[in-house]
């Protein structure tokens, strides 16, 4: 069997890992790189770091405008599939990356299986609720991270596609998590252990009006403990362009951080503020608290589990959020044994064409 997965971005990279090491003496494995991340830091690293063979293919396709990024991807991966005639095209999580690469295989009548299905924000504005749903409605096979993924998938008719497997980013944390407390990288300078806070933020909503940005970045400059803020390429541009300055007050601007160094960081800080879908599980599975500025969460288990707090409309209460008392213990494992990977490869193998 040959599955041919797609990625473009950095937390498809992550996912990527564990799946490339269970497919190994298993299935024969190709990986596309659409280029969606294309900065070092946000790409190259992560190979690296995490021990992901070299993309056999890159499209090296860039930033653009959602329909224009979509549409290169689209023209790139024809070929590609084409050439290599998989079994499976497996697509991961919710980026452009993904719907382009469901789009073109479907339209080549190739199998789509879909991993990280099921979640959803109920968020119409969310560029990647768009992009989870359309995948999971034209995916032949969905691989769902948590039952409440798949009570998602069976409300939407689409159950009998549907696979409980577990949540790959947990299998690679667990894995990464281990590395780093045998050898703890070293923290940025002008932090100690358990006296700061990791920040990041990237999504539209929260960056593309002056406005807002400027009063969510005025709450961080305000926080007691100084805030590592892994800034996002496009967050940086985004401010200068505003005139907002990045450093202020409490804000200590970085570059962002290999996965290793993340995880790193996060387990040594007294709490994280974000608004990625994956940092704030990731904080979860490390018991380290989390304030997400969002209106809402796809992983609803850790709101519900008290570890991460929602923040939005009232941006005022993002500093009292982010500097309240640890959240009481919690043995709960919604989120998978750190084993999904080996799930995932069995269901393909088991529903193979």
């Amino acid at each position: 069997m040959l599955v041919l997965s797609v990625v473009g971005a950095r937390p498809q990279f992550v996912k990527l890992a564990p799946i490339s090491t269970a497919m190994s003496g298993r299935i024969d494995h190709v990986v596309v790189h659409t280029g969606q991340h294309y900065d070092e830091l946000m790409s190259d690293v992560f190979f690296r770091d995490l021990g992901i063979p070299d993309p056999d293919a890159n499209l090296a396709i860039g930033s653009g405008k959602h329909g224009q990024q979509t549409g290169a991807m689209l023209a790139g991966l024809e070929p590609l599939i084409e050439q290599y005639q998989p079994d499976w095209v497996l697509v991961y999580g919710d980026t452009n990356s993904t719907l382009a690469a469901a789009i073109a295989a479907v339209k080549l009548h190739v199998p789509v299986a879909h991993l990280e299905a099921g979640l959803r924000s109920f968020n119409r504005r969310m560029p990647e609720e768009h992009n989870r749903v359309l995948t999971d409605h034209a995916a032949d096979l969905l691989l769902a991270p948590t039952k409440v993924a798949m009570d998602h998938l069976a409300t939407e008719g689409l159950a009998e596609r549907s696979v409980l497997v577990g949540d790959v980013m947990t299998d690679v944390l667990y894995r990464v998590r281990g590395r780093v407390l045998a050898d703890p990288p070293p923290l940025p300078a002008g932090v100690e252990r358990g006296r700061f806070h990791v920040a990041t933020l990237h999504r539209p909503d929260n960056t593309d009006d002056p406005k807002r940005l400027s009063e969510i970045l005025e709450q961080l400059a305000a926080l007691e403990m100084p805030v590592l803020l892994a800034a996002h390429p496009r967050l940086v541009h985004l401010a200068a362009e505003y005139g907002i300055p990045l450093e202020s007050g409490s804000i200590r601007p970085i570059p962002p951080l290999a996965y290793p160094d993340l995880v790193s960081a996060v387990l040594q800080s007294a709490g994280v503020v974000t608004d990625s879908g994956g940092l704030q599980k990731e904080a979860f599975l490390l018991r380290v608290p989390c304030t997400t500025i969002r209106p809402e969460t796809e992983w609803v288990e850790t709101v519900e589990l008290g570890w991460n707090r929602l923040v939005s409309e009232d941006l005022s209460v993002l500093r009292e959020t982010a500097e309240r008392s640890t959240p009481a213990p919690t043995d709960a494992a919604p989120y998978g044994d750190g084993h999904a990977a080996e799930q995932v490869v069995d269901a393909l193998l088991a529903h193979a064409p």
